[in-house]
């Protein structure tokens, strides 16, 4: 369980004013410390993430946050704060307290989450000390409601329930490429171990693929590209799918005979965490790029880039030879601008290291404003003339 990649777990974030108890409702669900309890409002600063299992979900990531009526220039960062992790939430809990009855900054963040499709779960909180008419919250929140006690874990038991029941079955699909295979499927995985990949492992999107398609009963064959020629003539059956790193379709295209399918690790973890239509439509407006333009490269991770980074150089370097002297911006991490009008097009990671829900926060950012977004791998096959080879196996793409 612990060894559940953090960008895989359902992420539930707590809400709610300071003092509200949130930190002691943490501690209650996860039956651990892990966030600092005071009597002192804003005792949390920062995000807390923690791991752990809820059975029958499976593994979840539990996040606390800030007070939302922090207060002051520090407070104002830390809300900021909070109001980015509901780009990363896939499960929201508004945490409710007898000690006031003007919830009027509750119902402001119970709009901001459901404007991003959130489930949201109400918690009547500290129950042993303060009476609070959970129906009328219901009637003004249209909301499910779970009344408790953090403090003496009183209906603890409910508010998991609650948690089992009211969480999205859809946070993360059931698939990244098991779905289009059939049973004991040939696939052949395509991993250069350059200077880039780290020693003694393969990247993480590898070897989810690679349990994926066992998961599916497939069988999956992982070479270097300077051995994809021997296997492919070694194989008595040409293999299912080929699946290789998108900075070798150049060659890995040529090499692959045009009646075997295609296509690459980022352009599966895009299809996964995001919307795959959605970033074949700004692959294809690249095209539209001329001298001068602007475009946002954005990785999910934050790394020291090495020499041939694909981010900072390679893709630059493309992209220039193709459409002139184009500019670029390169962010990392979970910041993104609030606003993206001086761009032209946004490139984004395979976001192996984002959830499902952070992602399409962005592509929802970017078709507010209007704005292309594709990634990486689709990116790289348009700019080698093979983007319709590389998605036609997907129904989803048109």
């Amino acid at each position: 369980m612990l060894d559940t990649p953090k960008a895989n777990r359902l992420h539930i974030s707590f809400f709610g004013k300071r003092n509200a108890g949130k930190s002691s409702l943490v501690n209650a669900l996860t039956n651990q410390d892990i966030a600092l309890v005071s009597d002192t409002p804003g005792t949390t600063t920062d995000p807390v993430f923690k791991a752990m299992e809820l059975l029958p979900l499976g593994p979840v990531m539990i996040v606390d946050t800030a007070g939302l009526d922090d207060e002051g220039a520090l407070g104002e960062l830390r809300i900021k704060k909070t109001f980015d992790i509901m780009d990363r939430t896939d499960l929201a809990i508004l945490v409710f307290t007898g000690e006031s009855t003007d919830f009027s900054m509750e119902m402001k963040w119970k709009e901001e989450l459901t404007k991003r499709n959130i489930p949201i779960i109400g918690v009547i909180n500290k129950i042993d000390q303060f009476s609070l008419d959970e129906a009328s919250l219901k009637s003004d929140f249209d909301i499910p409601f779970v009344s408790l006690s953090a403090k003496e874990k009183k209906n603890i038991g409910s508010f998991k329930q609650a948690i089992i029941d009211v969480a999205p079955t859809d946070f993360e699909l059931t698939a990244i490429v098991g779905d289009i295979l059939r049973p004991k499927a040939r696939v052949v995985l395509v991993a250069p171990q350059d200077i880039q990949a780290p020693k003694g492992r393969l990247i993480l999107p590898q070897v989810q693929i690679i349990r994926d398609i066992l998961d599916y009963d497939g069988m999956a064959l992982t070479v270097k590209d300077t051995e994809l020629i021997d296997v492919l003539e070694d194989l008595k059956c040409a293999p299912d799918l080929v699946i290789t790193d998108s900075q070798m379709f150049d060659k890995v295209s040529k090499i692959v005979p045009e009646d075997i399918p295609l296509t690459s690790f980022s352009i599966l973890m895009a299809r996964y965490k995001g919307d795959l239509a959605t970033f074949v439509r700004g692959a294809r407006a690249m095209d539209s790029l001329k001298p001068g333009d602007k475009v946002l490269i954005a990785e999910a991770c934050t790394h020291h880039a090495l020499k041939g980074d694909i981010a900072r150089e390679k893709l630059p370097i493309w992209i220039k030879e193709k459409y002139g002297d184009v500019e670029f911006v390169n962010l990392t991490g979970v910041d993104f601008p609030e606003d993206l009008k001086e761009f032209k097009l946004i490139i984004q990671c395979g976001s192996c290291m984002f959830t499902r829900k952070q992602l399409m926060s962005r592509l929802i950012k970017a078709e507010a404003d209007d704005m292309p977004i594709t990634n990486f791998g689709t990116a790289i096959a348009h700019l080698n003339g093979i983007l319709d080879r590389v998605v036609s196996m997907f129904p989803e793409v048109k």
